[in-house]
């Protein structure tokens, strides 16, 4: 996930343009914008994609006309339980909430929190990749219910900790909906983070949740070819990783039974919303030397090729990531609002493989809701769409860019968006319209 923050100037040009209702309240204090040191994306109507346009991009907005909008189905979100509210970067959910609604005009969630934690002091206590997830799935799906899973908040400090965070997530969420989304809270780091007994452990969390439908979506990373780091918060607290990358993909994306989703960078009508093009996320819209630099992707080297990939071209013998993608640029972000100390609210232009998966997972929920039951591991059918005349209607095709990294002075030489599946956009992104009703008569329950 990464944060850029808008000035307030951002919010009157959208207003002005008609993109987002005049938010505002009697004293005035609508938006409370954070400082920041560098530029501030989102500050114009060319860039930050509204709710409304993301649906109309994506094909979306056709179903929401017709009472497909997620209602009756629930979407799962781990995120790493807060200790101590700080705003803008710690807040409270429900203030964020009631913000985010009323500035865009969606209807308030049915929100619930449950924790893998006993009694957590703080349940509603959000930082900014938890509110992007949870505001993302609600642009997308906004009848679904949403359902925060809160995990230690050191569960990112290792990778045993990570492990054991991921498959506390994994099984305590299949019990709570027909849908897991897993951003950072969830994910390992690269797959030479783990042994093989935690591997087992892992798929074992997995294939329960596959035995009770449950669509289990994660975030393919935002280091490119270069895997994740094993300690992600530590990482993340200095410049970028301690030690030298090494080309992986990352857990828990390359699990077979996992729908993951790399990241674009979307072209769309600031006027209608309407899909221009789209091209892979990487470099220059990331920042070499950092964790937040392009698509994950490439090929796993624990997972063989699942049945599902088979034939499809670029694939050898080993598991292709990502299955998907979806708009993961901050210069093409999503605004994320906030509530803060002012009890305002900030807005702030959110992006990364993180804002790309709960996309998805707002998908998944249309799709459920469509076909009237969960319909639980969807990359079959994903792969069985995609395959077929239908492709071009159903997605979008990512064909321009590349997820190289660098990390001066070394280069993680990635691979090349093309035709088809690739392993940085997967099959491209989706034109929901005719993908959800495939979905729904394609997916085995």
């Amino acid at each position: 996930m990464r944060l850029l923050v808008a000035s307030a100037a951002a919010l009157s040009m959208l207003v002005a343009a008609g993109s987002v209702a005049p938010a505002g309240s009697a004293t005035g204090r609508g938006l409370q914008a954070e400082p920041t040191g560098g530029t501030a994306d989102c500050t114009s109507v060319t860039t930050c994609y509204t709710p409304a346009q993301l649906e109309v991009a994506y094909g979306v907005q056709p179903l929401l006309a017709r009472g497909i909008d997620g209602r009756g189905e629930t979407v799962v979100l781990p995120e790493l339980a807060e200790s101590q509210l700080s705003p803008p970067r710690v807040t409270d959910l429900r203030q964020d909430f009631a913000a985010f609604d009323r500035l865009f005009h969606l209807p308030a969630p049915s929100l619930k929190v449950v924790s893998t934690i006993p009694h957590p002091a703080h349940p509603w206590f959000a930082f900014g990749e938890e509110v992007l997830d949870a505001e993302i799935v609600h642009s997308v799906a906004p009848g679904a219910a949403l359902t925060i899973l809160l995990v230690k908040g050191t569960s990112l400090n290792n990778a045993d900790n990570a492990v054991a965070a991921s498959v506390a997530a994994l099984r305590l969420g299949a019990s709570e909906g027909g849908i897991i989304s897993l951003s950072p809270a969830g994910q390992i780091g690269g797959e030479h983070c783990v042994d093989r007994a935690q591997l087992d452990e892992l798929n074992a969390a997995l294939e329960d949740d596959d035995a009770h439908d449950v669509t289990v979506v994660a975030a393919s990373g935002d280091v490119g070819a270069a895997g994740e780091p094993c300690a992600l918060i530590t990482a993340l607290g200095g410049t970028g990783p301690s030690s030298t990358p090494m080309k992986e993909v990352g857990l828990v994306a390359s699990d077979p039974l996992v729908l993951s989703v790399g990241g674009t960078t979307l072209d769309a009508s600031h006027t209608t919303g309407a899909w221009i093009g789209e091209t892979a996320w990487g470099l220059p819209y990331g920042d070499p030397g950092s964790l937040f630099q392009a698509s994950g992707g490439g090929f796993s080297h624990l997972f063989g090729r699942p049945s599902y990939q088979n034939g499809v071209h670029g694939i050898g013998a080993m598991r292709g990531v990502p299955d998907v993608a979806a708009d993961a640029n901050t210069h093409t972000g999503f605004p994320v609002v906030t509530s803060n100390a002012s009890r305002g609210y900030t807005i702030s232009g959110h992006g990364g493989t993180s804002a790309s998966a709960p996309t998805w997972a707002g998908i998944i929920a249309l799709a459920d809701q469509y076909a009237n039951r969960h319909l639980g591991f969807v990359n079959p059918a994903i792969y069985q769409i995609a395959s077929s005349s239908s492709y071009h209607q159903a997605f979008h095709d990512i064909t321009v860019g590349n997820n190289t990294a660098e990390f001066p002075p070394e280069t993680i030489t990635g691979y090349q968006a093309g035709p088809g599946w690739d392993p940085v956009t997967g099959w491209g992104s989706p034109n929901a319209e005719v993908l959800v009703p495939l979905l729904a008569r394609d997916a085995s329950s």
